[in-house]
């Protein structure tokens, strides 16, 4: 009786969980033919702390693009400016960022 060693290959799986990161949100002002472009730039000042050369360029765009991106991020809080901004008469919308 002969025995031969049967040689069994064990495979290891191993498996890493998939994590993904929630995408950010754009938080996107557009322009109306009734804001005045002063009370806008003063709007983007409190709202989000921008500098006033900065709320200008994207009060800018707003008047001359019909829209601007003025802030990206989380979810939540992308739905917290949006709703200040609202708050303040600005037609506010958000949209997600493709990745």
């Amino acid at each position: 009786m002969v025995l031969r060693g049967s040689t069994k290959e064990q495979t290891e799986t191993k498996t890493k969980p998939e994590t993904s990161l929630a995408p950010p949100w754009n938080v996107i002002v557009h322009d109306d033919p009734v804001t005045l472009m002063n009370y806008v730039t003063k709007v983007f000042i409190q709202v989000f702390g921008y500098s006033q050369d900065k709320a200008h360029r994207l009060m800018m765009e707003v008047h001359q693009e019909g829209r601007s991106v003025v802030w990206t991020g989380g979810r939540e809080k992308a739905e917290v400016y949006a709703q200040k901004l609202q708050a303040h008469h600005l037609l506010t919308s958000l949209e997600v960022v493709d990745g």
